[in-house]
């Protein structure tokens, strides 16, 4: 009893600081859109990410007894790191007219979309969360919306259209994960993601020095946000269930939101943290657990 109370810290800890360099990874990656264009940076950022895991697949592969699916790796890899990469870059461009704390509780409604999404797969929300999504859409609303329009930013809307590629990468992931080794999934999907992004990259932006310029920016969001990040969330749910998982990840939010303010100095009028508390406690709400099991119906993703 007492060592599985010492691994369910152990890993609501590595889900906590996953949360947090996802969280100041927004702003990094602001920073990354003052010197390069939205598809050089995630091409650069996801094979960066897809690098750094190679030391340690190559370590489990010494220890690997179990053989590897390569055809449900491919196909999951390839899936997820296509819906990544429209995801991450939709976020990137939003984040040149939205601050980074405002596309951080925008992005974290995809928590709010996954089980609606849950309904195309064979399960059945219930009222509590779409209580939520009313709850999280007027929140988006007071965030987003400005007091005299009743109009997305351009910004807001490419942010909140990448919660949409997010949420459908959440249930990909969660669909194959129970297939084939998340650290191999995760490896496919970040260089799926990079070879998505790199023509565009090569064609509408010919990055030069650019790259050069926000190396910071790229290396962080490479190495951290998606090697080092990616690899605790793995480790982190080993130990901890998926609802109270989801909650501390969804924590990412609010460390955008702090993040941005401390390294940014972005400040928020009291209408938009208002919709930042509602988006978050819809969030948070929706992912606690039903005392009655949701209608299963079982279905695959593909």
């Amino acid at each position: 009893m007492e060592q599985n109370t010492k691994n369910t810290l152990k890993g609501s800890l590595m889900l906590l600081l996953t949360a947090c360099i996802w969280g100041s990874a927004f702003v990094a990656q602001r920073l990354g859109m003052t010197a390069m264009g939205p598809f050089t940076f995630n091409a650069i950022r996801s094979l960066i990410g897809g690098t750094v895991l190679l030391p340690l697949i190559w370590w489990q592969n010494r220890h690997r007894t179990t053989p590897i699916d390569k055809k449900e790796l491919l196909k999951g890899g390839i899936t997820c790191g296509l819906l990544l990469g429209i995801a991450s870059t939709l976020q990137q461009i939003g984040l040149v007219t939205t601050s980074a704390g405002k596309a951080g509780f925008i992005t974290a409604f995809y928590i709010v979309l996954v089980p609606i999404l849950g309904i195309f797969l064979g399960r059945r929300a219930s009222l509590r969360v779409w209580g939520c999504v009313g709850v999280a859409l007027y929140g988006l609303y007071l965030l987003c919306m400005k007091e005299a329009s009743f109009r997305l930013e351009v910004g807001d809307t490419m942010v909140l259209l990448c919660t949409l590629f997010f949420a459908m990468q959440i249930l990909a992931i969660d669909h194959y994960v129970q297939k084939v080794d998340g650290t191999l999934l995760a490896c496919v999907q970040f260089f799926t993601a990079g070879a998505l992004c790199l023509p565009f990259m090569l064609i509408v932006e010919q990055p030069t020095a650019e790259i050069w310029q926000g190396w910071m920016a790229l290396l962080y969001c490479g190495v951290f946000s998606s090697g080092v990040a990616y690899t605790l969330q793995i480790i982190g749910q080993k130990y901890v269930p998926p609802t109270p998982a989801s909650l501390l990840m969804s924590m990412e939010s609010v460390f955008a939101v702090l993040s941005g303010w401390l390294f940014l100095h972005e400040m928020m009028s009291s209408r938009e943290l208002l919709g930042c508390l509602l988006v978050l406690l819809a969030c948070l709400i929706a992912q606690l657990p039903d005392k009655a099991k949701e209608t299963k119906i079982s279905a695959k993703i593909y």
